[in-house]
């Protein structure tokens, strides 16, 4: 299966867009912060970037989904800064405090590059959404020079259709998270009490684009939607309205309820979250998934509900 940029590019409309992106970061409105900032002039905004892509680091990462991975793992570029900000993210140098070293689109496309040439399964641009002028600007020097491999959109679910429709037939693979299920968490950890409504109106927006999780005959994922949830400790992160919804958009949808959660960043701040989250809180929000009805659940061999009730 062809990779979607490839035919978006020889059609012009990968330059097009770019001249569209070129013109949103003068006023910037690409996520639903809508800060309105020039970031072509200086790094600004809630994400304090400006026009070059920041990275932070780029490898062969083996410890993603398992239909990304395969034998020879997922090409992982991490973007610096959040349109998010989290509290509590596990990656805090890199989203919150900015850590990462500024790149030219050559650069970024050099990137792409090396990490097909080393085997990746993909591109997995992780925490793309403030970056989407750079990525663009970087596929097109990336395609003429080789690259060919599925686009991944690792993103943390707050995201504007708008926006998202400038990468339809660009993206081969949308990971979003679903965070919380709930406004008043959101608001609290994130500051960001719509989350819920943007988190689904995107969702919604990628399911239309690339449809379900579509894997090859090794289970090597191609084409579709790969949701992550993470599971918060007390419920907070609203787990029954996620998968209800998810379950709503298609049965097929596949997720990974993730059960890694453990205090970080200034998450020891909120007495709530200054703890793990336990095995019997992951086992409920299994459990709430597969009872809305979702099956495809990422996991080791095959799906057992007897292994989780």
């Amino acid at each position: 299966m062809a990779a979607l940029y490839l035919e978006t590019h020889a059609r012009g409309l990968l330059v097009e867009r770019i001249g569209i992106l070129w013109e949103r970061i003068k006023k910037c409105d690409l996520c639903p912060r809508q800060c309105g900032v020039d970031r072509t002039r200086e790094a600004a905004g809630f994400c304090r970037s400006g026009r070059e892509a920041k990275v932070a680091s780029f490898n062969p990462h083996f410890g993603e989904e398992s239909p990304l991975v395969g034998r020879s793992g997922s090409g992982t570029i991490f973007f610096s800064n959040c349109n998010l900000g989290c509290l509590f993210c596990q990656n805090e140098d890199i989203s919150l405090k900015g850590e990462g070293t500024e790149v030219e689109p050559g650069e970024l496309a050099g990137i792409m590059l090396r990490l097909q040439e080393v085997g990746c399964l993909n591109i997995n641009l992780v925490t793309p959404t403030h970056m989407l002028l750079p990525i663009l600007e970087a596929l097109a020097l990336a395609v003429p020079a080789g690259l060919r491999l599925p686009l991944v959109y690792n993103c943390g679910g707050y995201e504007s259709p708008e926006s998202l429709r400038l990468l339809e037939g660009i993206v081969d693979i949308y990971m979003p998270d679903f965070k919380f299920g709930d406004p008043e968490p959101a608001r609290k950890y994130c500051g960001a009490a719509d989350y819920p409504r943007w988190a689904g109106e995107a969702l919604a927006e990628m399911h239309r684009q690339v449809g379900d999780l579509v894997l090859d005959e090794h289970g090597a994922a191609q084409r579709g939607l790969l949701v992550r949830h993470l599971v918060l400790p007390h419920g907070l992160a609203g787990t029954k309205k996620v998968v209800e919804f998810l379950a709503g958009l298609s049965p097929q949808t596949y997720l990974n309820v993730m059960a890694q959660y453990r205090p970080c960043a200034k998450a020891g701040d909120f007495p709530e979250l200054a703890r793990a989250v336990t095995r019997e809180e992951h086992r409920a929000a299994v459990k709430e998934a597969f009872s809305a009805g979702l099956t495809r659940l990422d996991r080791p061999g095959p799906f057992d509900p007897a292994r989780f009730f």
